[in-house]
């Protein structure tokens, strides 16, 4: 079975490209390439880029892709049913080849392997951090300032389903994709409407999820997030995206799933993007867990989701 290391992009279409550009680039992520039709972000990683935008009547999401371990994995992605043969990509920065194919609800899913490495983008460490118990910084003072920050890298996607059980033996079958924790029906526990998934790499600790998906009628992206340095690094986005004048949607708070500390903006097409830090990481000893909580208790401190947060 094909196994994927972990997302490589989001895919959007939106009518302006210049508002989406100037948005992300204040949202932390830095342009990679643009053309008339098609706009590459990247954040500080080696990924040659991490969010795509083509131009087109309507915002709409597009879909996603995974990244590979090797050619056989693309070999044999293409030979299972809807996927179409390994294409070399010569018209995106770094390269490579991929495989599509679509969900059951005709997401668009992209399998990548071969991309070439960017240099990274120069990028401070994390800052040291005087917890009670344990001080990690003598004789030095922080001076975080609000700015845009820099996206390390893109963590994962949320995409709404129609049929939850199908599109989670799908993804499984062709990413070998594993549950991290799922989520049932308030009072109806055994009823599951959403599933965490990460990537399958035995002992290496990985993030707690790399996909979402969740039962609704609205098919498409929940939203899709990105890891930031540390806690200074959220915050100080945070207060330079309100000067901004923004669209907050929600946050600054910590999830209960997954524990991330997170902050939702609203780019200026509608679509929910999120800033995080701080999330868990697991390996092969992780075992999932089932929570069946109403939409407020999903956050353990900080800003309540809005009542469209969870349709």
């Amino acid at each position: 079975m094909p196994k994927a290391l972990d997302v490589a992009h989001v895919l959007y279409q939106v009518p302006d490209l210049d508002r989406m550009e100037a948005f992300m680039n204040d949202f932390g992520l830095a342009t990679a390439a643009r053309t008339e039709d098609v706009l590459y972000l990247r954040g500080a990683g080696p990924q040659p880029y991490i969010h795509v935008t083509r131009r087109g009547p309507e915002p709409r999401f597009l879909g996603g892709a995974l990244r590979m371990a090797s050619r056989a994995d693309l070999d044999a992605l293409a030979e299972m049913p809807g996927s179409s043969p390994v294409q070399q990509v010569s018209d995106a920065p770094g390269g490579g080849y991929r495989v599509q194919m679509h969900t059951p609800d005709g997401i668009l899913i992209e399998a990548v392997w071969g991309q070439r490495e960017a240099e990274p983008l120069p990028h401070r460490g994390p800052n040291p951090f005087n917890a009670g118990e344990r001080k990690e910084r003598l004789n030095a003072s922080l001076r975080p300032r609000r700015e845009p920050g820099l996206v390390l890298r893109l963590g994962h996607f949320v995409i709404r389903v129609s049929d939850h059980d199908q599109t989670l033996a799908w993804f499984q079958q062709r990413f070998g994709l594993l549950p991290s924790d799922v989520m049932g029906v308030p009072g109806d526990p055994e009823r599951v409407i959403g599933t965490f998934l990460r990537c399958d790499r035995g002992s290496e600790a990985v993030d707690h999820h790399s996909m979402l998906l969740v039962q609704a009628a609205d098919i498409g992206a929940h939203h899709c997030s990105f890891e930031m340095q540390d806690v200074d690094a959220v915050m100080g986005a945070h207060d330079y995206l309100e000067q901004k004048g923004y669209r907050l949607d929600c946050g600054v708070g910590r999830h209960l799933i997954g524990s991330q500390i997170f902050d939702y903006w609203r780019d200026p097409h509608g679509f929910r993007v999120e800033h995080y830090t701080d999330g868990d990481v697991v390996n092969h000893e992780h075992r999932p867990q089932r929570y069946s909580v109403r939409a407020e208790e999903t956050t353990q401190w900080g800003m309540q989701p809005p009542p469209d947060f969870f349709e």
